[in-house]
């Protein structure tokens, strides 16, 4: 809405806001405004800030090579405000008065087919501001402004009917103009933007941290090391969550199940509550509430705070600048790698995020492939049959990293699917190119640790948590009925565990599994403990208390052993875990967002679909080599 005032509105004046303590990363907006608004006014807001740094800003030799007012201001304290506000009024006056200006000097080949396409904008509508500059974007295939322009959001004399001779002569136009012109055009931009600013900018210290994050830029936005320092940032990550959260995953255990629970059931007993009534209150819903407080309440409350970190520090941006041109080439859009980011704490607001995307065909191809991102409610089943099965597999000196590695590569082996995904149904379903886009990375800033490890916890990991808690309630209620009443003498969860076997197995699985996946459609928190429930139904009452109680890695371990698990069953548990579909909560985000039952159900069982496909091939790989 902006841009389109500043282009179309004509404002009477434009007001530019730059901090002046970085004006090497904003300052290419104000050339893009200069070149499509007259009557500009460049306002320098944190000028305090800027001299504590030591940086010295020249605003008159600034005014002069821009050939703008330039005001500088420090909002808090309001110096400089009247002046800014006297300018304003000023030029309102027309006591002063300014001109577009181009620090671009384009080829005579863009400048010819720029204002080849220019002239035949203004012929259908001579009121048209800014022709050269939808002239030059239409040249750079611009889906969303040709979309814009065909349905008269621009001007209302072009449309969909009158198009037709446009878009023919910027097709001719486009055989000669140059293919990158969009990078070079920003390129540039930062060029001429760097030149102003050194001849009105004296800053060592300003100077000094341009170029070190200049270094730290170069680095981890490399073709090459960029993706190496991304798995290394993961890869520790996850390491200290797999590594820190058993202490604090073995005290809540301990406190909720051997401690709660005996007290509550006492406390059951000696108020003569019915069996079946202690039973769906403590034995379902308390103890899959204890369950998911205990092994997810841990692993989050340290994963979280150091995304948010990674997050607050600006790396998070760089992903998706090293992750942009992969996704180019898949035929989606750059910005899919911010809702991918998004997805990895929770897929429905990785949904919601998609909203970046202004291309409806790449906007849907975010949506049905963000559940490849492995978010929150997947971590604890990750971590908890990597630690089990996988770190076991070495010496208990190299478990934990072991784990970590396998974990990494589940989260690696998303990415491989989101991008496969993207790649299919940009050449079947969804054809099309993908879009251009401009990515501003921010400035590097030192986090703070205590507002982000409190801000972390309460909006991310305790509200995460609540809903596991919300979805483990009626889910334990569930759990305990379908194991506690009979129809032809056995509990209907041992006749759909039954039913369901065969396929299981097939697949690698089991029927425990699957049926743990139905009954976790609402949320994926609650898988871990509704297997364990299901797995001591399968063994007989006297495996409950081994699980709930002594819930100990090595206890947990031999409980799902003695229920026919092997490393093959953890493995194909850890991919289904990544390839199967949505929660509720997303599927329903999903279906808001497109508003089709079409494109949610596409998204719902295509992940399924690779689930089935991918456990079936490494069960028989798996059984070729055993």
């Amino acid at each position: 809405a902006a841009r389109d005032f500043i282009l179309f509105g004509k404002p009477d004046i434009t007001v530019v806001v730059v901090d002046a303590g970085r004006m090497q990363r904003h300052f290419s907006l104000l050339l893009q405004v200069m070149e499509v608004s007259d009557n500009v006014i460049l306002c320098l807001n944190l000028m305090d800030e800027a001299k504590k740094h030591g940086t010295e800003i020249d605003t008159r030799t600034l005014s002069r090579d821009l050939g703008i007012p330039v005001i500088g201001t420090s909002a808090r304290s309001k110096d400089g405000i009247p002046e800014l506000l006297s300018t304003i009024h000023k030029m309102a006056k027309g006591e002063i008065t300014t001109k577009k200006k181009s620090f671009i000097k384009p080829t005579e080949i863009v400048k010819n087919s720029v204002e080849k396409v220019a002239k035949s904008l203004s012929e259908i509508d001579p009121e048209l501001d800014n022709t050269k500059w939808i002239a030059a974007r239409l040249l750079e295939g611009n889906k969303n402004l040709t979309e814009e322009l065909k349905k008269g959001m621009i001007s209302t004399r072009i449309n969909s009917e009158n198009f037709e001779p446009i878009h023919n002569l910027v097709e001719e136009c486009k055989t000669d103009f140059p293919k990158n012109y969009h990078d070079e055009r920003i390129e540039n931009l930062y060029a001429e933007a760097a030149k102003i600013i050194q001849s009105s900018v004296s800053s060592t210290e300003s100077q000094r941290l341009f170029r070190i994050e200049r270094m730290i830029d170069n680095l981890v936005t490399h073709r090459i090391w960029g993706f190496g320092i991304m798995f290394l940032l993961l890869s520790l990550v996850l390491w200290l969550t797999i590594i820190g959260a058993n202490y604090p995953s073995e005290f809540l255990s301990f406190l909720l199940l051997e401690k709660i629970y005996p007290f509550l059931k006492t406390g059951a007993n000696e108020l003569n509550f019915p069996w079946w009534l202690s039973g769906l209150l403590i034995d379902g819903i308390y103890l899959a509430t204890a369950w998911v407080v205990s092994v997810m309440l841990p692993p989050m409350a340290i994963f979280f705070p150091l995304f948010t970190l990674l997050e607050d520090f600006g790396y998070l941006p760089r992903v998706a600048f090293n992750l942009d041109r992969i996704f180019r080439k898949t035929g989606a859009h750059g910005k899919q790698a911010l809702t991918m980011s998004m997805g990895f704490g929770c897929n429905a607001a990785g949904v919601v995020a998609t909203r970046i995307i202004n291309s409806p065909r790449e906007k849907l191809i975010a949506i049905i492939t963000n559940n490849f991102a492995l978010c929150n409610g997947r971590w604890g089943t990750q971590i908890l049959m990597a630690t089990l099965f996988i770190g076991v597999l070495v010496p208990e000196q190299w478990s934990g990293l072991v784990s970590m590695l396998a974990v990494v590569g589940i989260v690696i082996l998303g990415i491989a699917f989101t991008f496969f995904t993207s790649w299919l149904l940009s050449r079947t379903l969804l054809k099309g190119e993908a879009s251009f886009f401009t990515l501003e990375l921010p400035p590097y800033r030192p986090p703070q640790v205590w507002q982000t490890i409190y801000t972390s916890l309460i909006d991310r990991t305790l509200i995460v948590l609540w809903r596991a808690i919300i979805f483990a309630v009626p889910a334990g209620a569930a759990i305990w009925l379908i194991s506690n009443i009979n129809i032809g003498g056995h509990p209907i969860a041992l006749w759909m565990i039954d039913g369901l076997e065969p396929f299981g197995l097939f697949l690698g699985l089991n029927g425990v599994i699957l049926l743990a996946y139905i009954l976790a459609i609402p949320a994926n928190e609650i898988v871990i403990p509704t297997i364990l429930m299901l797995t001591s139904l399968t063994l007989g009452n006297d495996a409950l208390a081994g699980v709930l109680f002594e819930t100990s890695d090595n206890e947990i371990a031999s409980i799902l052993q003695m229920g026919g698990w092997t490393t093959l069953t953890a493995i194909n548990l850890m991919l289904f875990s990544l390839l199967h579909n949505p929660c509720s909560t997303t599927i329903y985000t999903i279906y808001k967002e497109t508003g089709s039952k079409k494109w949610t159900s596409i998204a719902t069982f295509l992940p399924v679909l690779y689930g089935f496909i991918v456990c079936f091939i490494v069960t028989q790989i798996w059984n070729f080599f055993h």
